[in-house]
């Protein structure tokens, strides 16, 4: 599984903690294996599914659109859930 990232996703990446980057990644293998296994949005977010995690006690959304037939996984946003989806319109 191929996995590209946006300028938007690399932005808020690079910011991170060491634990919290080591907790994304793991989300992130967990996506390459189950792909299908986000929450599925309607409306102006078609397409793009969710991850849902913990990270401390805050939940942290991982947005990605997954392509299977062509084996390709692109992450669009990550962060908090305030503002998240408004941002990820954008």
């Amino acid at each position: 599984m191929k996995v590209l990232t946006t300028p938007r996703f690399n932005r808020a990446v690079k910011k991170l903690h060491p634990q919290e980057k080591r907790l994304l990644d793991e989300a992130v293998r967990f996506i390459m294996s189950s792909p299908e296994s986000g929450d599925l949005k309607k409306g102006d977010l078609t397409g793009v599914r969710v991850h849902k995690y913990k990270f401390n006690t805050e939940q942290m959304l991982l947005a990605y659109a997954a392509n299977t037939q062509e084996r390709v996984i692109i992450l669009l946003g990550y962060g908090t859930h305030e503002n998240f989806y408004r941002e990820l319109k954008h």
